[in-house]
C-alpha cells in the first residue's frame, strides 16, 4: 500500500458562489518565528536580508503574494511561502507548521459580507486595511485572517477544521449571494 499526501482542502474547492470565489492556497512552507529574548530587532534585520520583509508589528503582515509573515501572537510571526533562511536560527527559534495548516483564499465584492456572518470583529476595509491580521475565532474555531487584497482575504485553520471552514463558509457565501 502507497500512501499519497493529500493538500488540506483537496477535493473540496475551489468554489464560487454569487461574486465569491474561495480557493486553497498551497504555500511551499509555514515556519513560526519566535525570537529570542532581546533579539526581536536582529531578527527583524535578518529577515529583511533573507526574504524581504521585516519581522511584523502586533496585528500586522508584512511581504506580498509568494513571502508573508503574518503576526501570529505575542512575540511570533509565521513565514508563508519561502522556507526560513538557516540564518534566521541565530534570532529566533524556527518550528516548521507546514503540514498543520488549511490556508483559503476568499475574495470578491461581497467577501466582508460573507465573513461578517462567521468573524466577530470589524473587516471593513476602512478599519482592517491590507496588510491587517488576527487571531479570531472563526464562527466556532480559532484561526487568522489577514487582508491581502482590497477584496481578498487570506483565512487559516488548523488543518483538521479545513472541511468546517470550508462548510461555514460555503453556507455563509450562499446566504449573501440570496440576499443580492
Amino acid at each position: 500500500m502507497q500512501l499519497a499526501a493529500k493538500s488540506p482542502c483537496e477535493g473540496l474547492l475551489p468554489l464560487t458562489i454569487g461574486d465569491v470565489t474561495l480557493t486553497e492556497d498551497m504555500p511551499a512552507a509555514m515556519t513560526l518565528i519566535a525570537p529570542y529574548k532581546g533579539r526581536k530587532d536582529a531578527l527583524s534585520k535578518a529577515l529583511n536580508a533573507a526574504h524581504g520583509m521585516a519581522f511584523p508589528a502586533p496585528n500586522r503582515a508584512t511581504g506580498k503574494v509568494g513571502g508573508r509573515a503574518i503576526w501570529f501572537g505575542r512575540a511570533q510571526a509565521l513565514l508563508i511561502g519561502p522556507a526560513a533562511d538557516p540564518s534566521l536560527a541565530a534570532h529566533a527559534a524556527l518550528t516548521d507548521l507546514s503540514d498543520g495548516w488549511a490556508v483559503v483564499r476568499l475574495e470578491g465584492d461581497q467577501a466582508e459580507n460573507v465573513l461578517a456572518r462567521l468573524i466577530p470583529i470589524d473587516l471593513r476595509a476602512t478599519v482592517f486595511k491590507r496588510g491587517h491580521t488576527a487571531r479570531t475565532e472563526i464562527k466556532h474555531m480559532m484561526g487568522s485572517i489577514t487582508r491581502i487584497g482590497p477584496k481578498a482575504f487570506q483565512i487559516m485553520v488548523f488543518r483538521s477544521f479545513s472541511e468546517t471552514l470550508i462548510h461555514d463558509l460555503k453556507r455563509a457565501m450562499e446566504a449573501v449571494a440570496a440576499r443580492g
